[in-house]
């Protein structure tokens, strides 16, 4: 049996700041820009109090909490901090997967300390995390990545939590469907047309009848209902996609005004691409109307796409793709090789403001 650890740092951004600046502990904070056109990159867990979240506009935030904090983010410092936090990681095992700058998975199945409870290794990490760099994190114990992922969130924060192979699929049945790793608020929406709200619901559904409402999702989600997850921990993993979006000061309807934008962010993914010798063939432009309606047009080339003049010329077809008597807010591109584009923090390139039964 596997042991599979996730640890996840407690409102990462947000508690950086307010370790560096004492002023700020026990104050609801956000990481971004408090301007009219500014989105929260991160808030502290009192701001998320007053219903205040990531990715959320910042006018909105100001309107839930008017005495919210505004601190512009920091990225060399937390990139800083997070390669200690996976050098502390790496002490216990070389099988770790980064999701991002402040969770990863780690496989201590078998482990440089020969330590035979994942339990007590995750907790001297969180030690260390706390030792190290002054922050706190969630973890998550169980034998595979999704139980492992649900259960770092379920006493956050500075929690941990065990998942043992007896009470899994109990577990999972009592879980509100939201919190399945991977169910968005769109797709928990058309689940509850269905009349999926639990774990337990979504086990009734056979395989087959997930897949017609869900594609290929609904053979994860099949096998999520039964605390299935065979996915191993990679520690090396292969970028699948690369974007980059910006988002306006002032919403625009002019092709020729967005074209100026799309070359911006068309020379953010070249740059990356470039370094990193990385290629595709699917294009992806991707605009966000002053109405938060998101759409996408995509074209697939023949050949490796490795140049700007290429991918600019690319984004500027689709952009005559796209219907214009809505003003546009945000525009963004990808380049992919065989895989959906994720429009994730992650993915953007810039933020424009020996018992095996043992766990």
């Amino acid at each position: 049996m596997r042991k599979i650890i996730h640890i996840d740092m407690d409102a990462f951004f947000a508690s950086v700041e307010q370790r560096d600046n004492p002023e700020y502990k026990g104050k609801p904070l956000a990481v971004g820009y408090a301007g009219a056109r500014g989105v929260v990159a991160a808030a502290s867990y009192e701001a998320r109090q007053y219903g205040v979240n990531s990715a959320m506009a910042s006018k909105m935030a100001l309107r839930k909490c008017p005495q919210l904090i505004f601190v512009l983010p920091r990225f060399d410092v937390y990139k800083s901090i997070s390669r200690q936090i996976m050098g502390i990681f790496h002490e216990y095992t070389d099988l770790v997967e980064p999701l991002s700058l402040d969770e990863a998975f780690l496989d201590v199945t078998e482990n440089h300390m020969q330590i035979a409870s994942a339990i007590q290794i995750a907790h001297e990490i969180k030690q260390k995390i706390r030792e190290t760099v002054g922050l706190t994190a969630s973890a998550g114990v169980s034998f595979n990545k999704f139980l492992a992922k649900i259960a770092s969130d379920y006493k956050k924060p500075d929690g941990l939590f065990v998942v043992i192979p007896e009470a899994a699929e109990q577990f999972v049945e009592s879980l509100a469907i939201e919190q399945f790793y991977g169910v968005g608020k769109v797709t928990a929406e058309r689940m509850h047309q269905l009349g999926i709200r639990t774990g337990a619901d979504l086990k009734q559904w056979s395989e087959q009848g997930l897949v017609t409402n869900f594609g290929k999702a609904g053979h994860i989600y099949y096998l999520n209902a039964r605390a299935i997850d065979e996915r191993p921990v990679q520690s090396q993993r292969t970028r699948k996609s690369v974007s980059s979006e910006t988002t306006f000061e002032k919403d625009m309807d002019s092709y020729e005004e967005l074209r100026l934008e799309l070359e911006k962010v068309t020379q953010d993914v070249i740059q990356y691409i470039s370094k990193n010798n990385y290629k595709g063939r699917t294009v992806s432009l991707k605009i966000k109307y002053a109405n938060f309606k998101i759409i996408s047009r995509s074209k697939t080339f023949p050949a490796f796409i490795s140049d700007y003049e290429t991918l600019f010329e690319a984004g500027s077809e689709l952009l005559k793709l796209v219907d214009l008597s809505t003003k546009v807010r945000l525009i963004g591109i990808g380049i992919r090789n065989n895989e959906e584009v994720s429009w994730t923090d992650d993915t953007q390139l810039r933020i424009r403001f020996k018992e095996d039964n043992v766990l």
